[in-house]
């Protein structure tokens, strides 16, 4: 038993051999750097004890440098007319903002630069920049920043610029989740008061103490109301308004102003945290339900296109909001097949690709700040040297995996452009890459 699960060969054994020259150290270099998320001073150390290799950590930085040298050439040069769809926010590491722009479509970040302002100059420069290399998207998404909106609209003109629902949904849950915390606190502390009651003896309970848990069952009852309500609210927004298989813009609207008014009624009770979701949300409506006018035309276009009338269409769109395990959505199904005939797989392939190409949130930047972020806190200080070696690495590395098959093996660069490229290690001159091992 033991020998059938022997290794063939005995761990000093030579496997293969590697011819160490400068161009492959360069290499290693720089892959500890990207690849392995190393400080310099991890790079030195490693090619010291594994190696036997003394280097200071000024070779280090100078092997970094000239990649990124290369990189921001590759990555100045570069057709970005392809994108149709920019994806823009704000990334911050400490005080310094960085600015973030990624094609919706095949996560190619053409963006992406640390500044002291986060302004309309700071990103009208930037935009301005990404234009002179085609970029000039059909239309982008955003938060509500003031100073991306204004820098959008010196650099792009009229391009339309659409609310994200992502932070503005993240808002809302975080509300709803405090007064939860607050209405669990509440009922602590009433549950507290009662068992002192419990524990008063034969001397009867303590006056004061009555009055404190008669204050206390009140506040558990108003904090208790009030929670349940701002869930039900958010529940609301977040599955009926903000969703993607929903109703048309007009009704969402009339819905979106229901759930605004009602958090005016209620913030009286919690101005302090109530009334900046609410402000936020009633200043941002327009922006938020962009996504649905867009839909809403595309879905006109789908039935114009197959003779079939707009509420079907609408059924076959709301029908994506039930899992495909589900008996309800079965039932749909067969209904809408029963009503529509032959047009019917035809049809509602085409609302599932119409449904796919509407977007309605910038998440896919804050993918990017996941992907960034053992990066940055290697760093007190980020240059925009740095940021292009980074851009340029991310761009044109393969995913490894992805929850969209179309993604696993490629490259951002790739999806953007539909052409395959050299290695990413290549451009930089660092020779040829090693042949695999079987």
């Amino acid at each position: 038993m033991d020998d059938a699960f022997s290794p063939a060969t005995p761990d000093n054994g030579v496997l293969f051999e590697l011819a160490v020259t400068k161009a492959w150290l360069r290499q290693m270099i720089v892959g500890l750097t990207l690849i392995c998320r190393s400080p310099y001073g991890g790079v030195v150390e490693f090619l010291r004890d594994v190696l036997g290799l003394p280097v200071s950590v000024g070779c280090v930085l100078d092997v970094i440098q000239a990649a990124t040298r290369e990189a921001s050439a590759i990555n100045q040069g570069q057709d970005l007319s392809r994108i149709r769809v920019g994806l823009h926010d704000e990334i911050f590491q400490g005080a310094t903002p960085v600015l973030a722009g990624v094609d919706a479509q095949s996560t190619h970040c053409y963006l992406l630069a640390a500044e002291r302002r986060r302004d309309a100059d700071s990103w009208g420069v930037h935009l301005l920049d990404g234009a002179e290399q085609g970029l000039r998207p059909d239309d982008t998404i955003a938060d509500a920043g003031q100073g991306l909106h204004a820098g959008q609209k010196v650099a792009w003109g009229d391009t339309p610029s659409h609310g994200d629902v992502f932070h503005i949904q993240r808002q809302c849950e975080g509300l709803a989740t405090t007064l939860s915390r607050l209405a669990t606190g509440a009922t602590s502390r009433r549950k507290t008061l009662q068992a002192q009651m419990g524990r008063t003896g034969p001397r009867g309970p303590d006056r004061e103490l009555a009055t404190q848990l008669a204050l206390a069952r009140q506040c558990e009852a108003r904090v208790n109301w009030l929670a349940r309500d701002i869930w039900t609210l958010v529940h609301w927004l977040r599955h009926d308004v903000l969703v993607l298989a929903g109703s048309d813009l007009a009704t969402r609207r009339e819905l979106f102003d229901f759930i605004v008014a009602e958090l005016a009624a209620r913030e009286p009770e919690d101005a302090r945290r109530i009334r900046p979701v609410r402000v936020a949300l009633q200043n941002q409506r327009d922006d938020l339900l962009a996504f649905a006018g867009v839909l809403d035309d595309k879905l006109a276009g789908i039935a114009q296109a197959h003779a079939i009338s707009e509420p079907l269409v609408r059924d076959a769109c709301v029908l994506h909001r039930l899992p495909s395990t589900s008996p309800a959505y079965w039932q749909g199904w067969n209904r809408l097949r029963a009503t529509m005939g032959g047009k019917f797989h035809t049809l509602f392939d085409a609302v599932s690709r119409a449904m796919a190409d509407t977007l309605r949130s910038s998440s896919l930047v804050e993918n990017l700040n996941s992907r960034l972020r053992p990066y940055f806190t290697l760093r007190r200080h980020l240059g925009n040297s740095y940021l292009d070696l980074l851009r340029f690495f991310l761009n044109h590395r393969r995913f490894m995996r992805s929850r969209r098959a179309e993604r696993q093996g490629k490259s951002p660069r790739k999806l953007m452009t539909g052409h395959g490229h050299p290695h990413w290690l290549t451009p930089f001159g660092l020779g040829p890459l090693q042949p695999r091992r079987a």
